[in-house]
C-alpha cells in the first residue's frame, strides 16, 4: 500500500507495511518476532501481558459537536477535551513513527447496507492476527479501492503520563473521535479493545439509521427459526449460540433491521478457561491452525491445560467463524422468533428459567439486571452484580 495513506495520519517515516497478510505470513511473523507460541494444536498462543481484559474507565469521547448530542455521556461514555484528545493523539502516532506496521483492512457489518470499512495499523503482528480473525475478511477484488470509514491506531506501546492533569483514570487510552472517525489506543495490549471499540461505534452509527445494535449471539434453526442470546462479555453467548442442530450467525454482536439479522463480525471470541471436547466440541474443534488462544497455560509441549486460570479466567481463543462447519451462509437470517436473556445470577435473585410476557421483556431487558463476570474487565476478580441496560450497557 502507499506509504501516504499511513502518514497523512501523522504517522511519520513509515518502515514496511506489511498490508493484510495472511495467516501464514501473519504466523511466521509472530513466531519470528517472539510474540507466540505454537501449540500442539497449530493454533497461536498469546500473553497480552497485564491487561488480561478491558479497561472500561480508560475509555473516553472527544467531547465535539455534533457527536456530543447522540453519546449518553456518564459512567460509561466519559468525555475528553479535544486539546487533551490532541496530545494524545501525537503520543500514539510518535510511537508508531518510524516502524514497521501492520495494516488491515477489514469490515464491521455483513448487511451490505450496515457495512463499514474499518483499516486497523499496529506494530505488533498478533494483533492484526486478532482482528483478521474477528473482522469480516475482504476479498481481493473488494480491497482494491478499499477507502476506510473509520481507522483504529493501536500504540499499545505509549502511554499517557500526564493522565492525572488531564483529569483522566490512568496512564491508559482507548479514546474515539467520531468526528474524525479515528480510534487510538495505548498502554494495553488486550486485542479485545479494538473489538470492542468498534462494536461501540456500531452501536453509534447503526441507531441513528433507525437499526438496532445488540449484544447478542445468534443462530438459526433448519425451520429459518432465528434465536437471539442477549448477555454480558462470559456469560454464555458463544457456547449456547453454538449448536451442532443450528447454523450460527454470529457469537457477539449483531443488528437487527428491516430484512432481519446481521452479524458486525466475521470471527468468534471464546472463553476457554474449563473448555472441554465433550461438552463443547465445536468450539474445541475450532481451536486449530490460524485460531489465536490468550492468557492460556501450556506445558513445554504446547499442550494447553485450559482448567489453569492463574493468569486469568478471562482465557480466550479467536477463530474464523469458517472454523465452525455449520456456520450461517451470509451471517444473516431472518426475524428472530425466539430471545433469550442470559442474566449469569450470580446471587439466586432469579428462578433458572423464566418465561416473560412482553411487558416483562421490555422491563427486563431494559434493566439488564446481570453480573459482571471475572476478568471480563480490568480489576472485576469476582462476579459482581450489576444492572447493564440492554445487556450491553458498557457498549452503547
Amino acid at each position: 500500500m502507499n506509504p501516504a495513506e499511513i502518514e497523512k495520519l501523522g504517522i511519520q517515516n513509515t518502515g514496511k507495511l506489511f498490508y493484510n497478510l495472511s495467516y501464514d505470513e501473519l504466523i511466521d511473523h509472530e513466531l519470528q518476532n517472539g510474540e507466540c507460541v505454537m501449540a500442539d494444536s497449530g493454533a497461536m498462543m498469546v500473553d497480552t501481558g497485564i491487561f488480561t481484559g478491558r479497561s472500561p474507565k480508560d475509555k473516553f469521547f472527544v467531547d465535539q459537536e455534533p457527536s456530543n448530542k447522540f453519546i449518553a455521556w456518564g459512567d460509561v461514555n466519559h468525555p475528553i477535551a479535544a486539546e487533551h484528545y490532541e496530545e494524545i493523539y501525537h503520543v500514539a502516532t510518535a510511537q508508531l513513527s518510524n516502524k514497521d506496521l501492520y495494516v488491515m483492512d477489514l469490515f464491521t457489518g455483513s448487511s451490505p447496507a450496515s457495512k463499514r470499512n474499518v483499516r486497523f495499523i499496529s506494530e505488533i503482528a498478533w494483533q492484526a492476527h486478532f482482528v483478521k480473525n474477528m473482522f469480516i475478511r475482504p476479498t481481493e477484488s473488494e480491497l482494491k479501492d478499499f477507502v476506510p470509514d473509520f481507522t483504529v491506531i493501536n500504540a499499545c506501546k505509549a502511554t499517557n503520563s500526564r493522565y492525572k492533569e488531564m483529569g483522566l483514570n490512568s496512564e491508559v487510552f482507548v479514546l474515539f473521535n467520531v468526528e474524525e472517525n479515528v480510534a487510538i489506543i495505548g498502554g494495553t495490549w488486550y486485542g479485545g479493545e479494538m473489538k470492542k471499540g468498534i462494536f461501540s461505534m456500531m452501536n453509534y452509527w447503526l441507531p441513528l439509521e433507525g437499526k438496532m445494535s445488540m449484544h447478542c449471539s445468534a443462530n438459526v434453526g433448519k425451520e429459518g427459526d432465528t434465536a437471539l442470546f442477549f448477555g454480558l462479555s462470559g456469560t454464555g453467548k458463544t457456547t449456547l449460540s453454538t449448536d451442532h442442530n443450528r447454523a450460527l450467525i454470529g457469537d457477539d454482536e449483531h443488528g437487527w433491521d428491516d430484512e432481519g439479522v446481521f452479524n458486525f463480525e466475521g470471527g468468534c471470541y471464546a472463553k476457554v478457561i474449563n473448555l472441554d471436547a465433550k461438552s463443547e466440541p465445536e468450539i474445541h474443534a475450532a481451536i486449530r491452525r490460524n485460531a489465536l488462544l490468550e492468557n492460556v497455560v501450556y506445558n513445554e509441549d504446547g499442550v494447553v491445560n485450559y482448567e489453569d486460570s492463574s493468569k486469568t479466567e478471562n482465557t480466550r481463543v479467536s477463530y474464523p467463524i469458517e472454523h465452525i462447519d455449520n456456520h450461517q451462509t451470509g451471517l444473516m437470517a431472518g426475524h428472530p422468533q425466539n430471545i433469550i436473556f442470559l442474566t449469569a445470577d450470580a446471587f439466586g435473585v432469579l428462578p433458572p428459567v423464566s418465561k416473560l410476557s412482553k411487558e416483562q421483556a421490555m422491563y427486563y431487558f431494559l434493566s439488564g439486571y446481570t453480573a459482571k463476570v471475572a476478568g471480563t474487565e480490568r480489576g472485576i476478580t469476582e462476579p459482581v452484580a450489576t444492572f447493564s441496560a440492554c445487556f450491553g450497557e458498557a457498549f452503547l
